[in-house]
C-alpha cells in the first residue's frame, strides 16, 4: 500500500500554466501520476499539451474537482499567492494540498493553516516549501524525482528535499511504499509524527526512516511518539550536527538558540525512544539494512 497519496490519486496542479508548474506536471504525468487538470484563474476552459497529453485547465479548485472528481491538489503558485491557493483548495473541500512553494510568509502559513483547521481538517496539507509526495510505481505528487528508487516496503518522513533523494538512492535495492517530504519552514501542515503514524497503520509498510534537521522540536515530540505508538523498526537521521549557534541553516525553521534544537539534543531524544541515529545519511542507510534483514521484504 501507499499513504496519502495512491495509483487511484486524481491530480490537479494550481499553477499548471507557470514555468515551475508547467515543467513539474511533465515529470509527474511522466512518472504515471494521474494528472487530471490544471488551474490558474483566468484561463479556464484552455488546455495545455504534454508530450501527447492534453490536460484541461480550470478557472477555480471547485471547478476543477467538479470537472474531473480530483482529491490532490499541488500548489505551484508564486510565495504572495500560495495563502489564497491553499484556502481556495480548503473551502473546495479536496482531501490532499501538497504546497511545494518556497518563501511563504509564516504568517500566511499560519492563517491557511488556521483555516483548513476551523474547516474540520478535510484537507490534509503536506508543505510548504517541500519536495512532496512520492508512492513509487503509484503516483508522484511534486518535485521528487520519479527515477530514484521503485516501490518497496520502506517508509520515508523528512524535513529535507535533498536527503529525501539521497535515503531513497540509498535504500533504492529495497524500495519505498510512499516518501513524504514535509519541509522544513517553522509552520508545516503534515509533520512527522503524523507520517510516522501513517506508516504504522499500513500493512505494507515494514520499517520507517525518519529524517529531521536542527530546530525546534518536532524531531524530540516525535521520539515521545515513537516509545508511546510506533511499533515497527525506526531509523533517525539528524541533520546539522555542526552547525553554528544562532546562523539559520538552509531552512527557514533550521535554527539552533542555546542548548534547544541541536543535532544532539534530538538524536539523545530518538534513541532514548529505541530509534537508531545515523551521524551521516549512508549511516542511517547502513542502519536501515540491518533492520531489515530479519524482515521479508
Amino acid at each position: 500500500m501507499a499513504i496519502f497519496l495512491t495509483e487511484h490519486s486524481r491530480v490537479i496542479v494550481q499553477g499548471m500554466t507557470g514555468a515551475e508548474g508547467g515543467k513539474h506536471t511533465r515529470r509527474m504525468l511522466a512518472a504515471g501520476t494521474n494528472v487530471v487538470g490544471g488551474v490558474t484563474p483566468g484561463k479556464g476552459g484552455q488546455s495545455v499539451d504534454f508530450d501527447g497529453v492534453t490536460v484541461p485547465v480550470f478557472g477555480s479548485v471547485a471547478e476543477a474537482m467538479a470537472g474531473t472528481g480530483a482529491d490532490v491538489t499541488v500548489v505551484f503558485v508564486p510565495p504572495r499567492f500560495a495563502k489564497a491557493a491553499v484556502i481556495e483548495a480548503v473551502d473546495a473541500g479536496i482531501g490532499l494540498a501538497v504546497v511545494i512553494t518556497e518563501g511563504v510568509p509564516v504568517h500566511d502559513t499560519a492563517v491557511f493553516w488556521a483555516h483548513a483547521c476551523a474547516a474540520g481538517n478535510k484537507t490534509r496539507i503536506i508543505g510548504p516549501n517541500c519536495p512532496g509526495i512520492i508512492s513509487p510505481g503509484k503516483s508522484n505528487a511534486g518535485i521528487i524525482p520519479a527515477d530514484i528508487s521503485g516501490p518497496g516496503k520502506i517508509g520515508l518522513v523528512s524535513k529535507s528535499g535533498t536527503l529525501t533523494y539521497q535515503m531513497m538512492y540509498e535504500l533504492r535495492d529495497f524500495g519505498f511504499s510512499t516518501a513524504v517530504g514535509i519541509g522544513g519552514d517553522p509552520i508545516i501542515g503534515t509533520t512527522h509524527i503524523d507520517a510516522l503514524q501513517a506508516f504504522q497503520d499500513d500493512p505494507e509498510t515494514a520499517a520507517i526512516v525518519m529524517i529531521g534537521e536542527i530546530g525546534g522540536d518536532a524531531e524530540e515530540r516525535a521520539a515521545a511518539y515513537i516509545a508511546e505508538h510506533i511499533t515497527k523498526p525506526v531509523v533517525g537521521y539528524v541533520a546539522g550536527f555542526t552547525a553554528p549557534e544562532g546562523k539559520t541553516m538552509g531552512h527557514a525553521g533550521a535554527i539552533v538558540s542555546g542548548s534547544s534544537g541541536t543535532a544532539a539534543a534530538k538524536q539523545e531524544a530518538l534513541e532514548a525512544a529505541g530509534v537508531k541515529v545515523g551521524k551521516t545519511p549512508s549511516e542511517a542507510a547502513r542502519l536501515m539494512r540491518e533492520c531489515l534483514d530479519p524482515i521479508t521484504v
